[in-house]
């Protein structure tokens, strides 16, 4: 599968999106490189703003610009957008409920030799629990495309979650629903619930059981919120064990919003898959998979263990 930059498809769209809508204002924190605004503020920079090493005030801006009736895509780092700009995400933007659209880059373990203080593992902890705040973590290109129109279309603060790493393509363009989560494949004896780049690890690891005879269901949650309790309880109807595989601290991220509908509305088993309650380090992107047990080999190991039991 072909493996791209989540992050260069972002700044394309914003492009392409530039062009059609003069509404559109791009802002970012000295960071337009990395996360690929630099491609709008080239084509528009009447339209593009970099605030330096400033995201609260990035954030506060947005917040103003939306009230005059912008569209605002605010970028930065994982880390910096949810820790950093928190006061002025929540009570500037989510608050008011304002257009503006954070899209950020460098999220999850895979950041790599940056080390800790970039691995942004809480980050949709944070956003999840903010009134009005949509949420969504593309699996790969096409879906981040299609989430960045979606995003644009649809009133209100958005949170879309991208890698610095690069995702295998799964997709094809149009393959995405803003709030539907989708069977990506059909299995009977345990489902993995999975977003992000956790999607591809997911599927090589049902490949990995199928050799051991095992038949599983692979279901991918672009949208963590809102989340779709609908698909949630019709994976629980048909499978007696989930489990939930996220780039991500397993406390108040994909495997929370799973537990917390299937709770109330169809319990069943369901074991998590991501960061224990610690802190990331520096090394490589696949090294840290590894050594936290995000890769496919332990998502298998894991699977046949909880089906075993």
């Amino acid at each position: 599968m072909e493996k791209v930059y989540t992050r260069d498809i972002y700044g394309k769209t914003l492009l392409e999106l530039g062009k059609k809508h003069q509404d559109l204002v791009v802002l970012d924190a000295d960071l337009s490189g990395s996360t690929r605004t630099i491609f709008f503020g080239r084509e528009f920079p009447e339209r593009f703003f970099n605030f330096g090493v400033a995201e609260q005030n990035m954030m506060a801006t947005a917040a103003g610009l939306a009230s005059s009736g912008k569209v605002v895509f605010a970028s930065t780092f994982a880390m910096f957008a949810a820790v950093r700009a928190l006061d002025q995400v929540r009570n500037s933007i989510c608050y008011n409920n304002f257009n503006v659209k954070i899209v950020a880059t460098h999220g999850g373990i895979t950041v790599g030799e940056d080390g800790a203080s970039h691995q942004a593992l809480e980050d949709i902890n944070i956003f999840r629990a903010i009134p009005n705040m949509k949420i969504i973590v593309p699996a790969d290109g096409p879906q981040t495309k299609e989430a960045i129109m979606a995003a644009y279309q649809i009133p209100g603060p958005f949170y879309v979650r991208l890698g610095r790493w690069k995702s295998a393509t799964i997709f094809k363009e149009n393959d995405f629903t803003f709030g539907k989560g989708q069977i990506v494949k059909e299995g009977k004896d345990l489902a993995i619930i999975a977003c992000g780049i956790m999607v591809n690890e997911a599927l090589a690891a049902s490949d990995l059981l199928k050799e051991k005879g095992f038949s599983v269901t692979v279901a991918n949650f672009h949208t963590i919120k809102p989340i779709d309790s609908e698909l949630l309880i019709d994976i629980a109807k048909k499978h007696k064990k989930i489990l939930v595989c996220e780039e991500h601290q397993i406390i108040g991220g994909l495997f929370s919003a799973v537990s917390e509908v299937l709770i109330q509305k169809y319990p069943t088993q369901v074991k998590p898959i991501g960061i224990k309650d610690e802190f990331g380090q520096s090394g490589s992107p696949q090294e840290l998979m590894d050594f936290y047990g995000l890769s496919a080999n332990n998502i298998a190991g894991k699977a046949e263990e909880f089906l075993r039991q």
